[in-house]
């Protein structure tokens, strides 16, 4: 058995959201400053830039996490590679190599507590039910999921994208049933959520966090030919076209 003290008991930490086996705390001043850095500290709480961590609950769900995010753990907790055999690894190592996530995510299981890295980007709690079971991230977003959910390299619908579209020609696909955790350099506050029913949407940049696996998301020109692209003053775009949901993200860091 174990107690934990001073810790989301403090009053300077605020559990901010929860699903699943996670939770999000948040440090709502940096106590730990000098003279020389009281005031950045002062306005930085001032204006949202605080410190995040995640807390996994492994009596819940085991947790497959994105390698090196992992602070400390407390109680019974195992840490595994996650890899089921030979074919398993090299599919995990190509599947890392063109989406340039990690190839390895140790996965953790047990009743124990698990607790990330802290962060001052913020965090973003997913159900895959609100998706579908199919959801399709940005490069760096993933930061944790329940380990039954399932990774793939989810390929552009053309090849153009690559290149054109300023993109890789590949992004990390998760499907199944199960609560995702995101880091994300844009709050949830300020995330717009479009919901395409058998229609299109255009995106001038990658400002498109997330999307449903069920799109299909090619690039393509602004306009109908290329003077009528080059007079828009857009040029390419990217397009997400069918049923499903994309989050838009306004500012890109």
């Amino acid at each position: 058995m174990y107690q934990i003290s001073n810790f989301t008991d403090n009053d300077d930490v605020k559990v901010i959201d929860s699903l699943g086996p996670f939770s999000v705390v948040e440090y709502q001043r940096d106590l730990s400053v000098s003279p020389a850095s009281a005031a950045t500290a002062y306005f930085s709480s001032a204006m949202n830039v605080r410190r995040r961590q995640v807390l996994c609950d492994l009596s819940k769900a085991q947790i497959t996490l994105q390698a090196g995010a992992m602070q400390w753990t407390v109680g019974n907790v195992n840490a595994t590679t996650g890899v089921k055999g030979v074919g398993d690894l090299f599919g995990k190592a190509l599947r890392g190599g063109v989406t340039g996530e990690s190839a390895i995510k140790p996965e953790y299981t047990g009743d124990g507590l698990l607790v990330l890295e802290p962060t001052y980007k913020h965090i973003l709690l997913v159900d895959l039910a609100d998706w579908n079971g199919s959801i399709v991230l940005d490069d760096g977003l993933f930061l944790a999921c329940d380990s039954r959910l399932q990774h793939k390299a989810v390929m552009r619908s053309n090849v153009s994208s690559a290149v054109a579209g300023n993109e890789g020609l590949f992004n990390l696909g998760i499907t199944g049933s199960g609560a995702l955790c995101l880091e994300s350099f844009c709050p949830k506050e300020e995330l717009i959520t479009i919901t395409l029913q058998d229609d299109v949407l255009k995106v001038d940049g990658n400002m498109a966090i997330a999307w449903s696996g069920s799109l299909n998301f090619t690039v393509e020109r602004s306009g109908k030919s290329l003077i009528g692209s080059a007079a828009s003053g857009e040029g390419l775009v990217n397009v997400y076209r069918g049923t499903g949901k994309v989050l838009l993200a306004p500012v890109r860091d």
